[in-house]
């Protein structure tokens, strides 16, 4: 049996204002490819599926498109909610779906109910689908501590008290423990492109500061997963390995600059006599990909090392000491795709000798304090041609109180 790992798809993203649908249709095409070519028998989505709760119809639509390909390819899907989806938004019809083969786990309360996946090749496997579980509201239902280890650490015991129960398969086959799960596991690497799901704290913006986004109040151990065969972990983005058995596959597209250099795919699961003998790295390169540039604005220009970065979705850095003229537009005769401009000088920005307002009372001439306004707020020199003209505005400024 192949089980395909993926998670985090947040369907419906924008990127920096820029709508990413395509490129999400582009790789998830990939990974449709992939279940076809490589005989996949279920492909488990471990939360994330939709960027919001109240996603938008066309990110809905992708989501239907893609499901009924996975279908079509052969394959079962089970999928969970993680903290971005709305669960009961993304459960409903879950009964009906599972007839034909799309198994959708979003109550916490059936956590311990196993979807029984049969591969072709015979190999049977119970997969335990865990939604985002939030611990304010879980703790008091379930009689633990309301942070998430104690509320996973009972899913989790919830899980094996079936897995006890059911024993080996009624004919004597063994059956694969897997569990797809969205949480922070400790030790994990997180990138500005995730929501925090610290405990009461609940980020419903994006951010360009990772620390401010991914905490520790809500990591969990991996050790809660010990003894299960795999573990199927969504909410990071980056895909890694946690232990021989629990990893993450990240999301298939690059969601914040910070994830450029982070190939993106999932892991094809290799079950056999129920365990799993092999976990593979499958790439999924669709989409515009990303690029982290920086550099003098001549540089930037004119080098040929920087012509991979043409068509990419560009995060430049200019480091001359002065804020270029029209540096983004510029920039983007040669980089159209860029998203993110900074100005950060390579010695690093000159402490003011004087405050705004100490510079306005020693300005000796009226041209002098607008000149100094121009190189207060933007970081560069007024040019000749700007005096010139600020000093005409002045004069007609002047003329026109005479003569009133």
């Amino acid at each position: 049996m192949i089980l395909l790992h993926t998670s985090d798809w947040h369907l419906g993203r924008s990127f920096h204002g820029t709508g990413l649908l395509e490129s999400q249709r582009a790789v998830l095409d990939q990974l449709v490819s992939t279940v076809r070519e490589r005989g996949v028998d279920a492909v488990l989505l471990a939360g994330d599926v939709y960027d919001r709760a109240l996603p938008p119809a066309d990110a809905v639509r992708l989501l239907d498109q893609t499901l009924a390909a996975i279908h079509a390819a052969g394959a079962q899907v089970v999928m969970t909610s993680g903290n971005h989806d709305s669960a009961v938004r993304l459960g409903f019809g879950g009964p009906l779906m599972a007839a034909s083969g799309v198994h959708v786990r979003t109550d916490p309360e059936r956590l311990a109910e196993p979807i029984l996946l049969e591969g072709r090749d015979g190999e049977r496997a119970a997969v335990y689908g865990i939604p985002y579980l939030e611990p304010r509201h879980l703790g008091q239902a379930w009689g633990v501590e309301p942070h998430h280890t104690p509320v996973m650490r009972e899913a989790v015991r919830r899980i094996r008290e079936d897995l006890t129960a059911r024993g080996d398969d009624s004919d004597g086959r063994p059956l694969a423990a897997v569990v797809l799960a969205h949480l922070f596991a400790a030790g994990g690497h997180g990138s500005e492109g995730e929501r925090d799901i610290g405990e009461g704290r609940h980020l419903d913006c994006e951010a360009e500061d990772p620390e401010a986004l991914v905490g520790t109040l809500g990591q969990v151990p991996v050790s809660v997963f010990d003894g299960l065969d795999y573990v199927a972990l969504g909410h990071l983005h980056g895909r890694q390995r946690m232990a021989e058995h629990v990893r993450y596959s990240g999301s298939p597209l690059p969601y914040s600059f910070g994830e450029w250099r982070q190939d993106k795919g999932g892991w094809l699961v290799h079950v056999d006599g129920g365990a799993v003998t092999r976990v593979e790295e499958v790439d999924w390169p669709g989409g515009r990909q990303l690029a982290v540039l920086a550099g003098p604005i001549a540089e930037l220009l004119e080098s040929a090392e920087h012509a991979w970065a043409e068509d990419r979705w560009v995060q430049v850095t200019v480091t001359d000491d002065e804020r270029p003229e029209k540096a983004l537009e510029r920039l983007r005769t040669r980089f159209p795709h860029v998203l993110v401009f900074r100005h950060e000088p390579a010695g690093g920005r000159q402490e003011r000798q004087k405050t705004y307002a100490q510079a306005l009372r020693d300005a000796p001439s009226d041209l002098d304090l607008t000149t100094g306004f121009v190189h207060h707020v933007r970081e560069r020199a007024a040019t000749e041609q700007e005096t010139a003209l600020l000093e005409t505005a002045l004069t007609a400024a002047r003329d026109k109180e005479a003569q009133a």
